[in-house]
């Protein structure tokens, strides 16, 4: 990690797909002066394309400062790193292969600096996760694509101000959510999550509700037995050391009920049981954060949403929250290491 004490936060931004809303949302979030106040932000993509947004939104006050590298980064500025060829094509509202292309030129440049730990965060524009794909991409998002570069097992968790919502199964068919469920999976995710909650929101003594798999949690093995044969033991053994675990809770009553209100964070069982009533509830502030890597990422939480492309009408919320969210993890990553360091420190002595 960047010693940050005498600099502000540096974060990366990919542009995501250049045809959806990622700059403009990217754009009207570093309008606010009051960004460059607790960070410096970063994007990896092209000065030309930005341009063409910022005409094509009617936006003509604002402009990224153009530098080669990471290392002419202007602390008192919006920053932006030309990774793409001037002549890239841009299809406002279209999936295409170019613009896959450069989703992906941006996110591995991005990556190269948060590698050599030239930048603190990173925050990603939506990409389509079709046209992404390569011989050098063959993931089903960013999470997996960032738990191969980093190392590390990593939890998707869906974040909003009073609600935090991590998935068992992430990006998989439903056909496979069960098979897919096993008790040591269930822990290891709940180890992953437990850890987050006290490393990176700085809370000393989580509470965690786990969902059911099955309608009504099964019905005491009437609906299913998964929450029975697996569910249950893990939240079992999760206790023994140390988690603060509960459950499991049926899906609908939990949401509906607002029981959520009651825990630091939810974990559920697969990718639609988590995020269909976090989006319902939070969707215009709503921040996916990759918990479990060694790096900090957000990302907004909705697509590349190409219907909205040029029109002005996105909205920034969701990225604005994102960047923010980046810039606290870091702070409370820094806080927390030094904690623990002092800690041990007492300890040897």
């Amino acid at each position: 990690m960047r010693d940050i004490r005498n600099n502000k936060i540096i974060i990366a931004i990919t542009q995501g797909d250049i045809n959806g809303i990622g700059y403009e949302v990217i754009i009207k979030t570093l309008q606010d002066a009051r960004v460059l106040e607790i960070c410096t932000p970063v994007v990896y993509g092209s000065a030309k394309i930005a341009a063409y947004h910022r005409k094509a939104l009617d936006i003509a006050n604002f402009s990224l400062l153009s530098i080669k590298d990471i290392t002419e980064v202007n602390f008192k500025k919006a920053n932006i790193i030309n990774v793409l060829d001037d002549n890239t094509r841009v299809e406002l509202g279209k999936s295409t292969e170019i613009g896959g292309e450069a989703s992906l030129v941006s996110l591995e440049a991005a990556v190269k600096d948060l590698k050599e730990n030239k930048v603190d965060a990173l925050i990603t524009a939506p990409i389509n996760k079709y046209n992404i794909q390569s011989k050098d991409f063959k993931f089903p998002g960013h999470t997996e694509y960032l738990e191969s570069q980093f190392g590390g097992k990593a939890l998707m968790l869906l974040v909003s101000e009073n609600l935090r919502v991590g998935v068992v199964t992430g990006h998989i068919p439903i056909s496979q959510v069960s098979q897919s469920i096993t008790i040591e999976g269930i822990l290891e995710k709940l180890k992953v999550l437990n850890h987050s909650l006290i490393q990176d929101f700085g809370i000393r003594k989580p509470r965690i509700a786990v969902l059911g798999l099955n309608p009504h949690a099964g019905d005491n093995g009437v609906i299913g037995d998964e929450e029975i044969k697996t569910i249950i033991p893990a939240i079992d053994e999760a206790k023994k050391k140390g988690i603060m675990a509960l459950g499991p809770y049926p899906a609908d009553g939990f949401f509906a009920t607002d029981d959520y209100k009651k825990f630091d964070a939810v974990l559920a069982m697969y990718h639609d049981q988590g995020l269909a009533p976090f989006k319902a509830l939070t969707f215009d502030s709503g921040v996916n954060y990759t918990a479990g890597l060694p790096i900090v990422r957000t990302s907004p939480a909705h697509g590349t949403a190409y219907q909205l492309a040029g029109k002005g009408i996105a909205s920034e919320d969701s990225f604005r929250q994102a960047l923010y969210l980046a810039c606290d993890i870091v702070k409370n990553r820094m806080e927390y290491a030094e904690l623990t360091q002092n800690s041990l420190k007492t300890k040897s002595e």
